[in-house]
């Protein structure tokens, strides 16, 4: 019969003994606390991560940039209906921050916030997007389909269409408004000049009232622009 192999023993060593537990009043070893610290740690990042994305998000979205969807034909054939867009908004943060107002260049297209808007299904409050045609101390004057701005510069006044490629929509604009735009305003228009409403029907956009410049068109994907 084989015997089974046996472990030399010292002298007076019990080999049924378990191995000792350890003493709850013995203090923990330096490795238990480092594993329990980098534990904690691990968690506080984890929750920190949490926190701190949608607050990071929503810093963005409010002061640097966000996504819109052109909603409506008023910006035809620049912006197609349920176009992507990228709205930049920090020259409006950095106005801000200095306590002076956001206001754009001529020929840039805004997006601003509009009280009381008059829409199809009524009066609401609604962001709408246009185009900057007329600046502070100028003076737009519309008449026999034509957009004429009066200045210091231009005393004798110039088409701010003129040269500039904006689509066959703005060959005519409709409309009989003699109106000079105030320090804090920008004066805006659709390209699509016979189907936009904009300053012609609800006048100047004060500065405070603008979200952002457009900055790109990101959807559909074969359209991408900078503008």
């Amino acid at each position: 019969m084989q015997q089974e192999p046996t472990i030399p023993q010292k002298d007076g060593q019990n080999t049924n003994k378990l191995p000792p537990m350890h003493d709850p009043d013995e203090p923990i070893s330096d490795n238990n606390k480092q594993s329990k610290k980098e534990g904690w740690r691990s968690i506080a990042s984890t929750l920190f991560i949490i926190i701190a994305a949608p607050v990071i998000a929503l810093l963005l979205i409010n002061f640097v940039f966000q996504s819109y969807e052109v909603d409506g034909p008023s910006m035809e054939s620049t912006l197609q209906n349920t176009d992507r867009l990228i709205v930049w908004k920090m020259p409006r943060t950095i106005a801000k921050i200095k306590g002076s107002d956001y206001i754009p260049n001529r020929g840039d297209i805004i997006i601003f916030k509009r009280h009381g808007a008059v829409t199809e299904t009524g009066s609401t409050d609604k962001q709408l997007i246009k185009r900057v045609i007329g600046l502070p101390g100028d003076r737009v004057v519309i008449k026999s389909g034509k957009v004429t701005i009066y200045n210091e510069e231009n005393v004798n006044g110039f088409n701010p269409d003129a040269g500039v490629d904006h689509g066959n929509n703005t060959a005519h604009t409709d409309g009989n408004v003699d109106i000079t735009v105030n320090e804090d305003e920008v004066f805006v228009l659709g390209d699509n000049r016979s189907n936009s409403l904009d300053s012609r029907f609800f006048g100047a956009v004060k500065a405070h009232e603008i979200v952002g410049k457009l900055e790109y068109r990101i959807f559909p994907f074969n359209k991408f622009e900078q503008f």
